[in-house]
């Protein structure tokens, strides 16, 4: 019997290149601590990464990966858990990549439900590129192509995944080890498309964008942290909530107990919606799971159908199909 895994052993042999202090070694490091604890092992796991600072990371796994082209990992990952549903396909991405050349290949493998893991890695800049401004800066961001401010409203990852119709959606952020790995086994045992948007510090390009939010002085205030069947409260003695006024808008309350109560499962993802649009300064900014619901994965709908099929018309011939109807020859 072969010894358990262990972090050392999902270590690859490459020097990583990230800026000293990047938010993108506290996420390689969570994931590392995280793969032996999947119990998996290392030949049926892959990474796939498209452009940008996050996508080196097939390189820095131990594992097998694909670094593919900007945008298109989520439809090379796509192609591969269709065919290998056996293996566990990680998808690794950035707010640039994924949401704005990506954002088409995105959200048709979330509507699709493809079994894959997504880790969209949001730190509001295109760093690789030296620090143009993202579907997710904020307006008034000033970058290199925005020197006067950016007057773009942004996305938001969380809400994109969830009109996509995304059956897994959660958030965690790169200061906290302990809650990465938490939702990152979340997601790996949820079956079909989980998607974790992480906000991850760029400290060239846009340093301390997130510290208002979850800074040590400012997360107990605007960090509400999700748990399933506990009511939405915050603050250091977590005497504060959050509820829904007459209007169906949400409003602050010191009344715990008309806070509204936490339902991942909630089949319509209207609630996991409303979550998604909470934002610093007028209210804190949820941390965890906001929607876990069950259905088929398209892997094993596509598996279904090709059953179904090959038991009504046998077995196809791959030959006779390319030698059927016109032919013709060029001389």
């Amino acid at each position: 019997m072969s010894a358990p895994l262990t972090k050392k052993d999902f270590v690859s042999d490459q020097e990583v290149r990230w800026c000293p202090g990047c938010g993108d070694y506290a996420i390689l490091a969570a994931i590392q601590k995280t793969m032996p604890d999947l119990g998996i092992p290392k030949e049926k796991i892959v990474f796939v990464s498209g452009i940008g600072c996050s996508s080196r990371f097939p390189y820095y796994m131990n594992t097998y990966g694909f670094h593919t082209i900007h945008g298109r990992a989520p439809a090379i990952a796509t192609g591969l858990a269709a065919a290998r549903p056996d293996l566990s396909v990680w998808v690794i991405t950035g707010d640039g990549d994924g949401l704005s050349i990506g954002g088409n290949h995105l959200i048709h493998a979330l509507r699709r439900n493809v079994n894959l893991n997504i880790l969209l890695f949001n730190n509001q800049i295109y760093g690789l590129t030296k620090g143009q401004y993202s579907p997710t800066s904020t307006p008034g961001t000033r970058s290199k192509s925005t020197p006067y401010g950016s007057l773009d409203a942004p996305f938001s990852a969380t809400s994109v995944a969830l009109g996509a119709g995304a059956t897994f959606v959660a958030r965690t952020y790169d200061k906290d080890a302990k809650h990465m790995g938490e939702v990152f086994k979340r997601a790996y045992n949820h079956k079909g498309t989980s998607f974790v948007e992480i906000y991850q510090n760029c400290i060239i390009f846009n340093d301390a964008v997130f510290e208002p939010t979850i800074g040590k002085e400012n997360k107990a205030d605007n960090v509400v942290f999700l748990q399933q069947g506990e009511p939405l409260k915050f603050g250091k003695e977590k005497d504060k909530g959050i509820a829904i006024d007459a209007h169906m808008a949400p409003t602050l309350t010191d009344d715990i107990g008309s806070a509204i109560v936490h339902d991942e499962q909630n089949p319509s993802p209207g609630y996991a919606f409303f979550l998604s649009q909470l934002t610093t300064p007028n209210f804190p900014e949820p941390m965890g799971v906001f929607r876990d619901i069950e259905k088929p994965s398209y892997e094993l709908e596509l598996e279904r159908q090709e059953k179904e099929i090959t038991e009504k018309l046998g077995k196809g011939d791959l030959k006779k199909l390319l030698n059927s109807g016109d032919t013709w020859e060029i001389k």
